[in-house]
């Protein structure tokens, strides 16, 4: 037969099992590591696997062939760009700054998919 907590555990207890209900409860104004609300982390986070998947669906070894290295790797991040537009949209909020990091970013990996692809030389 259980024994009964004395009242000051009842209270911790209590207190504790409240704490964990209203944390658990809380989702509005939840943010991430860099201060962007977690929904919003979500979609650029879901827009940059978007493009990494078009880069590699489009670094078919027809699209790889001719050219020089980089001329291969802007094609490529061309061949994305309207993921590449939504990512920008998702993350960059007006600031011209980010919208060119993220298209530096995007030519950068299309870069990384064309010298790993065979034949890259």
């Amino acid at each position: 037969m259980p024994t009964a907590l004395p009242a000051p555990a009842r209270s911790s207890v209590l207190a504790a099992a409240l704490l964990v209900m209203a944390c658990d409860g809380f989702h509005a104004g939840h943010v991430s590591a860099g201060g962007a609300p977690a929904a919003m982390a979500r979609g650029i986070d879901q827009a940059y696997a978007r493009r990494d998947a078009c880069l590699a669906r489009n670094a078919t070894e027809r699209a790889l062939a001719g050219a020089s290295v980089h001329a291969r790797a802007q094609a490529l991040a061309l061949a994305c760009a309207s993921e590449t537009d939504r990512l920008i949209f998702a993350s960059s909020h007006g600031d011209a700054a980010i919208a060119g990091a993220i298209r530096d970013d995007t030519e950068f990996r299309a870069l990384g998919v064309v010298l790993r692809a065979p034949g890259a030389d």
